[in-house]
């Protein structure tokens, strides 16, 4: 007596094809939209370095929507978390220059692990406007900007990050602030000589 055939079910293996095709299709469409996040990111940083803070102000709602179109982790793409550590850098800076307050989780709808990155990333621009204001003659405006990474360090400090890229960020946050703290001291001699 012969062995019964096993019944594959072709329609299923079609089926998986099918949905493997869509899940690429919106995996590339989150990394679109994420180049998208990280480009507008980059335009809104650059308009407050120059001072254009109108152009700054439109590109947000921009930003908000291309980050709304990247979806969510599932996708798990990688640049995901990317775009929303570029998105709380850019809008921290613009509100920290235009408002003087630096924006919370919630102000920015962020995930905490985003949210601390993205800070550890804006430190970094601090400290370029500080140096560019120094470089102006406007001195103050370095200082708020060192006052600011400092305060920043020391909330940083209260947390027991582990060794993961938040705490190799994170480590960056003081190498920032003694570049401020150089460039203030730098001015303080060339005062006094």
């Amino acid at each position: 007596m012969a062995s019964p055939s096993i019944s594959v079910d072709s329609k299923d293996f079609v089926q998986a094809n099918q949905d493997l095709k869509d899940l690429e299709e919106l995996r590339e469409q989150q990394i679109r939209a994420c180049r998208d996040v990280i480009t507008i990111s980059k335009k809104i940083i650059y308009a407050v370095h120059r001072g254009e803070m109108d152009i700054a102000q439109k590109e947000i709602p921009t930003i908000k929507k291309a980050l709304k179109s990247a979806g969510d982790k599932s996708q798990d793409t990688g640049m995901y978390t990317v775009a929303w550590q570029e998105y709380v850098e850019a809008l921290a800076y613009y509100h920290v220059v235009a408002d003087n307050k630096l924006p919370t989780r919630k102000d920015l709808g962020s995930s905490t692990a985003e949210y601390l990155m993205g800070l550890c990333d804006l430190c970094g621009e601090l400290v370029r406007r500080g140096v560019n204001s120094a470089a102006k003659g406007n001195t103050k405006e370095t200082q708020r900007m060192k006052e600011l990474v400092e305060r920043i360090f020391g909330e940083f400090l209260n947390f027991d990050l582990r060794n993961n890229e938040l705490r190799k960020k994170a480590d960056g946050i003081k190498y920032n602030l003694n570049k401020l703290e150089d460039v203030l001291y730098d001015l303080k001699i060339h005062q006094r000589s």
